[in-house]
Order: structure tokens, then sequence, then C-alpha cells
């Protein structure tokens, strides 16, 4: 047998999951990420925590699945995007903690950057708006603000790098400093065109070039892992962003493909193949992962909270007590009896960019129940979703781009059959759920067994995708524009507070 095993490195945990050649799960092991407030708005990681946890998991996965490292062709590595370590070269110890993708610490340095007309360049040569979720502001954040960090940096004695690149040093034993161009595209310092780090944005973020990692195609060798970590030399294969990996696991490989997926937030990509489009309809642009040299985009909206409203009414309401009560609960009763929820806890995310907007509850009756506020919760999911792929269409439609004919969802809440169905209502097109819903990681192992000859090309992996369940729409288009207008009118009403 041969096996592919990927590192999935995420927000909140450290997991490692061993796949089969056909993409199939043998064996997952999963440790826990301390999560470091140290002021509102400040989120940190240990980075020496996430290699100890990754490492671990490793270890822990191939010893459930009962094999050696021989017998694993090559590893594939997916991330948490947008978080940024700054370490030593010569002693491979960070300088500072991981700041994490919700940090927003660097908002002073987004904001004098917008002052002095860098947004339409920025957007024009990496795709994204000036935020301060991007990585480019956070390394400029710790070159500012750790003693002699620029010293160092200008002498060549630092090195730069998201999760992926982070881990790579690790196990490669500081042998290989590099990246993919899926996560060196959400740096906002990468020029998305040329694949390559763009010397105008290093200026104006006044960066070293020499901090920079080598940025390679997704499928690549990215070098062998020290023998001793795993007890052999493992090809690294594939690497790729959380988000963009999970395109790839899905198999959406051409132009008007899509992909959902539902967890604390959600997030919606498709795949607009070698066709850069600026969105003018609230969404940023992105490198999708690169089997090849040549650059492919996709088009990417967040919703800030989705699964996380699950949790909501779970530790803030009480109205659960455990998450997986929820649908039972909402099915309780036939619809949400007129109550629309718009979970804007943390702002509103794409396409609105509200941040200043707040949760808000409306419709409600004296016949209102708790059982319809959930039902109203989880539909907020499908609501903001939907909202999503609306603004993509308009998009698709100005590039050129075929229609999104359905989606492919994954993530923790893609299991809830109503939300699901909801969905499919809302959108008028099929809702497919596939086999395996690890799909994050196993678009790193599917990376991966590309590089090293696993696998011929793509069209052999879109034969392993299969779908476990097909949701189609049970509403009529008018009654759908009905609800999507009921909750434009509930955001509305959210923003105007």
């Amino acid at each position: 047998m041969t096996y592919l095993l990927a590192l999935d490195q995420g927000t909140s945990s450290s997991r490692s999951i061993v796949f089969d050649a056909q993409g199939r799960i043998v064996a997952m092991a999963q440790e826990e990420l301390t999560q470091f407030y140290p002021q509102p708005g400040w989120v940190e990681h240990d980075p020496l925590e996430i290699w100890r946890t990754q490492l671990s998991t490793a270890r822990n996965a191939l010893a459930k699945a009962g094999i050696s490292a021989q017998q694993v062709h090559a590893i594939g590595i997916t991330n948490q995007r947008e978080t940024t370590v700054v370490w030593n070269r010569k002693t491979g110890q960070p300088i500072y903690q991981a700041i994490v993708w919700q940090d927003r610490r660097a908002e002073p340095a987004c904001a004098a950057l917008r002052e002095r007309g860098m947004a339409p360049t920025i957007r024009q040569k990496t795709g994204l708006l000036v935020d301060a979720y991007f990585s480019g502001t956070k390394l400029q954040w710790i070159l500012d603000n750790v003693p002699d960090a620029r010293a160092q940096a200008a002498h060549g004695a630092l090195a730069f790098g998201t999760v992926d690149s982070w881990l790579l040093w690790q196990l490669t034993s500081g042998r290989v400093h590099a990246t993919d161009v899926s996560n060196a595209a959400r740096t906002m310092l990468f020029n998305v065109h040329s694949n390559s780090w763009d010397p105008e944005l290093l200026q104006a973020l006044n960066i070293p070039e020499g901090l920079m990692p080598q940025v390679l195609p997704s499928a690549a060798h990215f070098g062998d892992i020290e023998p001793r970590l795993l007890g052999h030399a493992i090809p690294v294969g594939g690497m790729a962003g959380d988000q963009q990996s999970a395109l790839f696991g899905q198999a959406c490989f051409s132009a008007g493909m899509a992909k959902n997926t539902y967890g604390t937030g959600c997030f919606m990509l498709m795949h607009t193949g070698t066709q850069f489009q600026t969105s003018t309809n609230g969404l940023i642009t992105t490198s999708a992962a690169q089997p090849g040299t040549r650059p492919e985009f996709a088009l990417e909206g967040s919703v800030f909270v989705g699964g996380a409203v699950v949790q909501w009414l779970r530790d803030g309401l009480g109205a659960i007590r455990s998450s997986a009560e929820v649908q039972a609960l909402a099915q309780s009763v036939p619809d949400s009896g007129g109550v629309m929820l718009v979970p804007a806890f943390t702002g509103l995310g794409a396409p609105y960019w509200n941040p200043e907007a707040r949760g808000t509850m409306t419709g409600l009756t004296r016949g209102s129940t708790v059982a319809h506020i959930a039902r109203a919760a989880l539909e907020s999911i499908a609501f903001q979703s939907a909202a999503l792929l609306q603004a993509m269409a308009l998009d698709a439609q100005q590039a050129g781009v075929a229609a999104v004919t359905e989606l492919r969802v994954d993530g923790g809440a893609c299991v809830n059959d109503l939300l699901m169905q909801f969905q499919a209502d809302l959108l008028g097109i099929s809702v497919l759920r596939p086999q395996v819903t690890e799909t994050t990681a196993l678009g790193a192992a599917y990376l991966a067994g590309l590089s090293t000859g696993l696998y011929p090309d793509t069209a052999a992996l879109s034969q392993l995708w299969q779908a476990e369940r097909r949701f189609e729409p049970q509403i009529s288009r008018a009654q759908a524009q009905a609800q999507m207008q009921r909750w434009e009118h509930a955001v509305r009403q959210t923003t105007a507070v």
C-alpha cells in the first residue's frame, strides 16, 4: 500500500492525517493549540508549540495507521494562512510570537498605506484589499517593535514565513526556506501576475527582500524531511494555504467550480482559471493552489460568523447543551416564524465589509420560541453564503467565466442536512457533500501525490472525488428571491443601528 501524510496546521489545533492512494482516511491525530490574547484585538501563537504539536500528531497518526515512515510516499502541508513568524536563521528560534491572521494590531500601518494612495497598486498587483488580515503589515510590525530586529534583518540574520514555511524549515532542519504561491499570495507583498515578490511593495512596507522565502508551485519538491524526525527522509511534495487546499481537495480545478467551507466562519472560493479578475462586488482575488508554474486564480469571500453562531446558541444563550442538538431543535418548527438573525458579532465580512455592524434579531413575536431562534441561526449561515455566491456570480459574469452550476461543501457544519438543504434552496443549484469532508488535508495530500508521480494529472484526482449526498433545490426561484430580500432587509436594519 502507498500512503500520503497531510500536516494540517490550523488556528485552534494541529492535525495530521494519513490517506491511502484513493484519498481515503486511514488514521488521524489532533492536538489543541494555545491561543494568546495579550491585548484587545491581538492574537498570538507560540511558534515552537505549533512545531511541537504538528510533529507529535504526525508521529501519532503514523502509529495509529500502523505504518512506518518508509511507507509514506510524500508529505503535504496545509496551514492557517497569513499567520506570521520571524526567526533567527542560525538558531532557528523565533524572535517573537506568531502573529495570528485574526490579529488587528497592524491596522494603523494599513491606514498609512491607504493615506499614501497605495491601495489601488496593492489591489492590482496582489488582488487583495489593504487590511491587517494579511501578513505584510504583521511582518512590518515585528521589525519595527522587536528590539534589534531591523538591524538583524538588514544583515540577513532573520527569516520570515507563514506557518507552512516555518514547518518546512523545522522539518528540513533549516535546509529549506520556501513557501508556495497560494501562501505567498496572502502577504500583500507578492505579485500574483509574475509569481514573485514585488520590489515596490517590499519597499513600501520597508521589508528587506532577504527575509523572504523562495516561492515554488503548490505541487513541487520542497525538500526531504530530516530522517530522525519520523524515521525516514520523506519528500515534502505539496503545500497550500488551507482554503486553496480545500478547493484543490474538492477537485475544483477549472473556472466556474466553487466550494464553501462551513467552519467557525465560512470561506467560499470559486476557481477562475488563468483569469485574474478584480472583484467589483466585495470579494478578493487570490492565487489558487497551482500544480505548475502557470498562474491560476480564485475569487474568495469570507463570512466571519458561520458555525460560531451555533456555539453562541450553546454558550451565550444556553439554548442547547451541545452543537449536535441544533438540527433537531431547528427542525421542531417548520420555519423560523419570521425571525431573522444577522450574526454580525464581529462586523460583517464579504460582500458587505462593515466592521462596525453588530448582531441583530428581528421579526420576533409573542409566538417566537427558542426553536425559531435556532432555526434562524442556522439559516443565517446559508443566507450569508448565498450572498457571497451572488457576488461571485456577478464578478464571474463580468470576467466571462462560466456560471457556478453546483457548490461543493466541506467543514464541520456541512454534516447538518437541514442547513445544506436550505443552502440548495436559496442558491437554486445542487449542493454536493463529498464522501471525504476533510478536504483541506486531502488537497495537501493530493498536491504531494501529484508532484511525486503518484497521480499522473488532475484528471486522475477528479476521478477520485465522490459525492456522499447531493441536495437539490426544493423551492421556486421566486420563493428563494423573496427569502433573500428578507435577508437583505435584515442586513440593512443591522447596519443602520
